[in-house]
């Protein structure tokens, strides 16, 4: 048994949360360790919506085009009938993106492209994934976490400050931790299979025995790839065959056509749908992101994207810690992100019995542009607002004018692991700059010009006010002028001392 250096933070499972956590922790300079007990990435599509507050978080990491580039748009669905007809039909409201919005749609990328991306950017960084890397054993004590790992070079021991369990639903750091999983079972057991097939065109996301919820079929075209993914309910007592000539058995009872031919397989699997979420987030120096900390039916393309922004919550605060934060700034991890979870699976399990009338429609509420922590221990608003924005609300883009006349966005401003300070108009009292805040004022003789009135739409800001966005996007604090002071003190607490003064 070896004793390896110690990383700041281990983080177990390399999903799509656990790869987002290991790039924002690597874009931070903190020493972060990420692995895998499968021997090589995962390869199917169980994930394969980013909605539009994910794209927002992707873009700030680096990786946005590269998946637009790969991926594609959700087609309409096509609702085929029993003598042969179809009707084709939007599988959610659009809209064009707005200064505010940018991205109003979600983008299709089966998951396995998602994670390879993530893992590129990841590698770019400095880092990679340990595959074949299991944790088999932990315990803690206020100084760290001390792990036992088991991988293709045998046993090590190797001390970390924090240990994250990314593991998934069946997480092997949850069940160590004695993080109860309450939940159910939803009695809707499915397959769903990546797979070759003809017969049926790219265009459209198939639908057969819609509104029967025991033999619906599902066969929708997989953007990015050649690929279509098959989704049916299944019984809960029968073993399905799972291969080529199973699955095209499957596809011919159900549609009652012998020209949709399945060739193979690329992924499959069969499982019962749950919705469960952990009583906790966080024992100790131990944590849960993603289907670790909870778990759900997959309408409405929830689940990823809410184990993504678990781990942007997450990656800035452990960072602020390492930087001199109290540890009770983790404390609000949970706090954020765990209701979060709970109103995700209510949402998706809605959705669920939606589709199993065949009237289910995904409309604003998927895209997770309205989650918001209005009553975080970190939102500060003083005095209160009754217009625009509030602390806590995730902050809208603006376009405004450099005064150099280029044109920016505040997206661009915020991108980067820094904390970032917009003053509107005149000011009575300056903020002393410092490492990890960037300083912005906007006013008509100012740095940035908001000539379209894009910032005021959004912010309705007050004259003199002061507004602070955390890293991940959200807004922390909103201050007036003359209460600067208390702006002074919120930033101190975070981590975020001075480092040098400016003249009034």
């Amino acid at each position: 048994m070896t004793s390896t250096t110690s990383p700041d933070v281990l983080i177990c499972g390399a999903g799509a949360a656990g790869l987002t956590l290991a790039i924002d922790l690597a874009r931070r300079g903190i020493r972060a360790r990420i692995i895998e007990k499968q021997p090589s990435p995962f390869q199917g599509s169980r994930g394969k919506g980013i909605q539009p507050r994910t794209l927002e978080v992707f873009e700030d990491l680096g990786v946005l085009d590269r998946l637009v580039a790969t991926g594609g748009s959700y087609p309409p669905q096509r609702v085929h009938a029993a003598d042969g007809s179809s009707v084709d039909s939007p599988m959610m409201a659009t809209a064009p993106g707005t200064p505010a919005e940018p991205f109003q749609q979600p983008l299709m990328l089966p998951q396995f492209l998602t994670e390879r991306i993530l893992r590129e950017r990841l590698a770019e960084l400095g880092a990679h994934v340990d595959f074949g890397c299991e944790l088999v054993a932990f315990e803690q004590d206020d100084a760290g976490v001390t792990v036992q790992l088991r991988g293709p070079q045998g046993d090590e021991v190797l001390c970390t400050r924090y240990l994250v369990g990314a593991d998934g639903g069946r997480s092997f750091v949850r069940k160590c931790l004695g993080i109860d999983f309450p939940g159910k079972t939803l009695g809707v057991r499915a397959v769903v299979a990546d797979v070759v097939l003809t017969g049926l065109d790219r265009d459209a996301w198939h639908r057969f025995q819609d509104g029967d919820p025991k033999r619906q079929l599902a066969i929708c075209p997989l953007a990015g790839t050649d690929l279509f993914q098959v989704q049916a309910p299944i019984p809960p007592d029968i073993d399905v065959d799972l291969s080529a000539a199973g699955l095209a058995a499957l596809v011919r009872a159900r549609t009652g056509r012998d020209d949709i031919q399945v060739h193979t397989v690329h992924w499959a699997s069969a499982y019962e749908m749950n919705a469960r979420l952990a009583d906790r987030y966080r024992v100790g120096r131990a944590l849960l992101v993603g289907d670790a900390g909870h778990i759900h039916p997959p309408t409405g393309g929830q689940g990823l994207n809410t184990s993504v922004q678990d781990a942007y919550n997450l990656g800035w605060k452990l960072a602020a810690i390492a930087g001199g934060a109290a540890d009770e700034l983790l404390d609000t991890y949970e706090a954020e992100r765990r209701p979060v979870a709970a109103q995700m699976l209510g949402l998706s399990t809605r959705l669920l019995d939606e589709a199993k009338a065949g009237q289910m429609r995904r409309g604003r509420e998927v895209q997770q542009l309205d989650i918001g922590y209005p009553a975080s221990a970190l939102a500060l608003e003083h005095p209160a607002r009754s217009a625009g924005v509030h602390a806590g609300d995730r902050a809208p883009d603006a376009r405004l004018i450099g005064a150099a006349g280029q044109p920016r966005r505040l997206f661009d401003l915020f991108r980067g692991p820094h904390w970032t300070l917009l003053g509107f108009g005149s000011h009575s009292a300056d903020i002393a700059p410092r490492a990890g805040l960037r300083i912005h004022r906007i006013g008509e003789t100012d740095e940035l010009r908001d000539d379209a009135g894009h910032f005021r739409a959004a912010y309705a800001p007050r004259d003199g006010e002061w507004t602070l966005v955390r890293p991940d996007g959200y807004i922390g604090a909103i201050i007036a002028a003359q209460d600067v002071s208390e702006l002074e003190d919120y930033l101190v607490r975070l981590g975020l001392g001075h480092v040098g003064t400016t003249a009034s």
